[in-house]
C-alpha cells in the first residue's frame, strides 16, 4: 500500500475510489496519568502521551490502509491526521486520506 501526503504520486495514473478512514481511542494506565500529572509541575516532555500518541497514530494508520484495501485501493493520497481529546487521558486520532486504484 502506498500512503503519500500529497495529492499524486509521481508517474502514476488512478482512479478516486472514495475517502479511506481509521480511528482509534487510546488512553493511558491510570497509575501513570498520574505520574504524567506530576511532572507538569516539573516540566519536560511526558513521554507516557508522545507515547500513547504514537501508538494510536500507528493503529488508525493500520485501519485506514484496510479500509482503502477493502475498497480495492492500492494507494491512499492527501493522507492526514486530526485528534481530539475525548476525556482527560484519552485521545481519539483518525487516520484520513483518498482511497485510489493505479491504472
Amino acid at each position: 500500500m502506498i500512503i503519500v501526503t500529497i495529492d499524486y504520486i509521481p508517474g502514476k495514473e488512478f482512479d478516486i475510489l472514495g475517502v479511506a478512514k481509521g480511528t482509534v481511542i487510546q488512553s493511558r494506565h491510570v497509575g501513570r496519568d498520574i505520574m504524567s500529572g506530576l511532572k507538569t509541575l516539573v516540566g519536560g516532555e511526558l513521554s507516557s502521551y508522545t507515547e500513547m500518541m504514537n501508538e494510536a497514530r500507528a493503529k488508525a494508520t493500520q485501519r485506514m490502509a484496510a479500509n482503502a484495501i477493502e475498497m480495492g485501493a492500492d494507494a491512499i493520497i492527501c493522507m492526514r491526521y486530526a485528534s481530539s481529546a475525548v476525556m482527560q487521558g484519552a485521545a481519539e486520532v483518525l487516520a484520513y486520506g483518498t482511497a485510489v486504484k493505479l491504472k
